[in-house]
């Protein structure tokens, strides 16, 4: 007897979707039908359309069921990338310098960003990341302790905060933002670049829960060229 997969049901769906059998706009079966129309549990068919609705191509909402789309759009995934194995990826030595670390109450933008009160303590990191002994990126940090009370303990003149983040603090949600901007003066001596020149930057938060963990911005040096996936 041949074991029904989530994989196997997923594909079945995604035939059914592009085959227009189940056209834009259509609500599609209820789960439980769905089970029994394709011999397996409602728990293999909720798990293979719970995928389809994370990659934007079934609208799933409660108690109103689940439809195909009018107008679906791709929903993309961002990983939190270390910077030093996108720096040792291009094939070239990796380096870092840890060049500010304090805690301090954080500046109105970040504190109103991270939803905190002005006055928390936070950890405020400036680092370097070298590629070749070159600058490849400025990571200007401010972390949560409340959210990730060991990181008060860790060398972080030897694990970049980055790189400790992504493997001590699970995070459930956050935003990222991309832009070009003028490098600030402060900026640009860091990076070894003219002031104002333009610089691919990533501002982004990270949450577990309803708790803020951190507020980054990685400023990259000019000629950064960032490679993704869809």
């Amino acid at each position: 007897m041949t074991t029904i997969t989530w994989q196997s049901v997923q594909a079945e769906a995604l035939r059914r979707i592009r085959s227009r059998e189940w056209p834009p706009g259509a609500q599609i079966p209820h789960e439980a039908d769905l089970a029994t129309e394709l011999g397996c549990a409602r728990a293999t068919v909720n798990r293979a359309l719970r995928d389809l609705a994370s990659a934007g191509l079934l609208d799933r909402k409660r108690k109103a069921g689940t439809r195909v789309p009018l107008n679906p759009v791709r929903k993309a995934t961002f990983d939190i990338p270390i910077i030093r194995l996108d720096v040792q990826a291009r094939g070239l030595p990796y380096t870092y310098r840890l060049l500010h670390q304090t805690t301090a109450a954080p500046p109105p933008d970040v504190a109103q960003r991270l939803m905190l009160p002005g006055d928390t303590p936070m950890i405020h990191i400036l680092a370097l990341h070298l590629a070749a002994n070159a600058p490849f990126c400025l990571e200007d940090r401010w972390i949560n302790p409340a959210a990730t009370p060991h990181i008060t303990t860790a060398d972080l003149s030897e694990i970049s905060a980055n790189e400790w983040l992504v493997q001590n603090a699970a995070f459930t949600a956050g935003d990222v933002a991309l832009s070009a901007i003028a490098a600030p003066p402060a900026t640009a001596h860091h990076l070894n670049c003219p002031p104002g020149a333009p610089l691919f930057t990533v501002d982004r938060t990270t949450w577990a829960g309803a708790t803020p963990i951190t507020c980054v911005r990685l400023c990259y040096a000019p000629g950064h060229q960032m490679q993704a996936k869809i």
